[in-house]
Parts: structure tokens; sequence; C-alpha cells
């Protein structure tokens, strides 16, 4: 078992810091009351976890058959405890009347079936680890998250900037590869390992959408949050093509020579993961076709790279995709140059 990673949000700290700065006495005060929670749960859960608190969340260790998800959705009635909700819909069940549980069932069920149809992965841990959500967490809530120990929870948003969390297929997928992140090279959240991490989350949220949706890179939009944001943030939450260009309080650099040096939010993990967001779209589109079977393959082979370690930054993940390439393609193929056309757009030298 590896070490439980940061609370992991799709939401950046930044950009609710800069809807306080600048939104409308509604917004900041969804904001503020956002960034207050996310911090009181950080707290509380690093002391839990310090402590060794024994049944904080009670769920099953083991999975199900290999092939097929065991997905167990929770309903935390708006409450903010650190304990599982009511039961709602285990594996197998039919839906409920509830909207937020079967998106969250549906979608844990799309992204279980893209890492197993894709590459042959059993879940999280590959091993069959249980899929735990947990929807309408708090009140007005404008996130969602991993927790790093199996569980992903999801707020209802308050209408405005952002709507309920579990209607993006692209959010689920990220915050499922969180875990998978965290049980292979589970890269260090802070600096660029974090940023590498973030930006993992994104690529395969994106790429859980388009193999959904039947989508190649052409015709994929690229966007991580459409289905989620209100009409404050339209029309997204991040964008993979243009980083920088998703909302109006979209900051994130598109090549290190915009880098952002910055102590806040473990070293700028959201803002900077941008970069390899743009090279992982370039990567993709200028070998063209299906993103997940080529550019998609890089890249998952080289988070299971035992050279991509927790401290790997952009460099050294760039050295490793090209190799990846090199050994599944050829040193001189199109998707080799393809890589390399990604790393050289973002100004990232291996």
């Amino acid at each position: 078992m590896t070490r439980p990673s940061p609370l992991q949000c799709i939401v950046p700290p930044e950009l609710l810091r800069q809807i306080i700065r600048h939104g409308t006495e509604e917004e900041r005060e969804a904001a503020l009351r956002t960034v207050a929670l996310d911090s009181t749960f950080r707290v509380s859960r690093a002391e839990a976890v310090a402590n060794l608190i024994p049944g904080m969340f009670r769920t099953a260790s083991v999975g199900g058959t290999p092939g097929r998800p065991h997905r167990s959705i929770y309903d935390q009635e708006n409450g903010e405890v650190m304990v599982l909700g009511v039961p709602s819909r285990a594996e197998g069940a039919p839906p409920t009347d509830d909207p937020a549980v079967n998106e969250a069932y549906d979608g844990f069920g799309a992204t279980y079936q893209f890492f197993w149809d894709v590459f042959h992965r059993d879940s999280m841990d590959d091993s069959g680890m249980p899929i735990v959500g947990l929807v309408h967490f708090s009140t007005n809530y404008d996130n969602a998250f991993w927790d790093g120990q199996g569980h992903m929870f999801f707020g209802d948003g308050d209408g405005t900037m952002f709507t309920r969390l579990t209607n993006s297929l692209d959010v689920i997928g990220h915050e499922l590869t969180h875990g998978i992140t965290q049980y292979t090279a589970n890269l260090s959240y802070v600096n660029q390992s974090g940023a590498l991490n973030e930006s993992m989350s994104d690529v395969f949220g994106s790429l859980v959408k388009q193999y959904a949706r039947g989508h190649d890179a052409a015709e994929a939009d690229w966007l991580i949050g459409p289905d989620i944001v209100g009409p404050a943030l339209e029309p997204a939450l991040r964008s993979l093509k243009a980083p920088g260009t998703a909302n109006q309080h979209d900051t994130q650099p598109a090549d290190m020579d915009h880098f952002v040096v910055t102590a806040q939010d473990h070293g700028g993990v959201h803002v900077n993961s941008g970069i390899p967001n743009r090279a992982f779209y370039v990567a993709a589109t200028t070998i063209g076709g299906k993103a997940w079977e080529k550019a998609g393959k890089v890249w998952y082979e080289s988070l299971r790279d035992p050279q991509t370690r927790a401290n790997t930054d952009f460099a050294g993940f760039a050295r490793v995709t090209i190799r990846q390439a090199a050994t599944l393609f050829g040193p001189t193929s199109a998707e080799s140059d393809g890589v390399r056309a990604g790393w050289d757009d973002v100004k990232v030298k291996p």
C-alpha cells in the first residue's frame, strides 16, 4: 500500500482565490466557503492519518472479478464529516432517482472500462480496488477531490460558478487517475512532479471522455470540466489545447517561458500542469487518430516506467516518453516525432 497522498482537488485554490478577489458577493461567498472547507478537510484528514485512526472510512478491501468494476456510491446528505454516508448504489444495482448517484456510478464504470479495455488495468491499484464515491458533500461546495485513500468526494456546486460536479466524465476520470498515479509512479504532489501528477489526471480524464464518445484527436474538445462550470466560468475549467484560455480566471502557462514560480498550491501544481497538458495535446494531434491508442499508450507506459520516480520533473518525464515512443513504435516513427514535437512546442528540453 502506498503512502496516502495529499488531498487532490479538481478546482485549484488559485482559481477560487481569483473569484474571491474579483467575483460577485455571492460568488465570493461560495469560493470562501469552499477554500475554508478544503483547508479544514486537509487538516482533519492529516490528523487522522498521523494518529492512525482506524475505520475512518469502512469499505471493502477486495475488488470484484477482473474486467468488472466494484463500485459503491454513498450520499453524504450535505454533511462534512469524515465517515461514509448513506449507501445509495452498489455494484450491479439499478439506477436511483438521484442523478448525482447515477452520474458517479456511470462515470466510474466508464473510467474503469477505459483503463481495462485500453491498458488491461484492473482499477486504480491494478488489483481490483473498490471504487468509492461520496456525493452531495457539503452545501454549495465547488469542488471534487481524491482523498488518497480510495475515496472520491463530489460537491453539488453553487449553481453560478459550478454545477453538480458528478456531471462530467472527464472530472471523474481525472480523480480516478490520481489513484492510478498514486499506485504507479506516486509522483510527489509538489512543484514539477506535482504538476505532472495533475497533468496525468487531465490527460487521462480527457482520454476517458474521448474513448466514451468515440472521438479521435481532431474531434476532441480537449477541455476539462465543460459540463460542470456555471455561467461565471464558461466554457471550461482547463484546456489542454490552449492553456490559459479556458475561462476568465485561467492563468495556466502553455510553455516553459511562462512557468509560474510560486509557493501557493504546493508550488503551482495546477497552474503549471498546463505545460505538460499542452505537450500531450500537440503529441496526440501531431500523431493523429485516436489519442488513447498511441500518444495515450506512450504516456501510460511512461507513468509505469521505473525511471518515472516520485520527484520526476518535466524534462525527466519528457525523456521517458521519448524513450517509450521509440520502444513502442520505433525511434524514427511518426509517433516518436509527434512526442518530440509536443515537448518542443512547450520548450521543455529533455
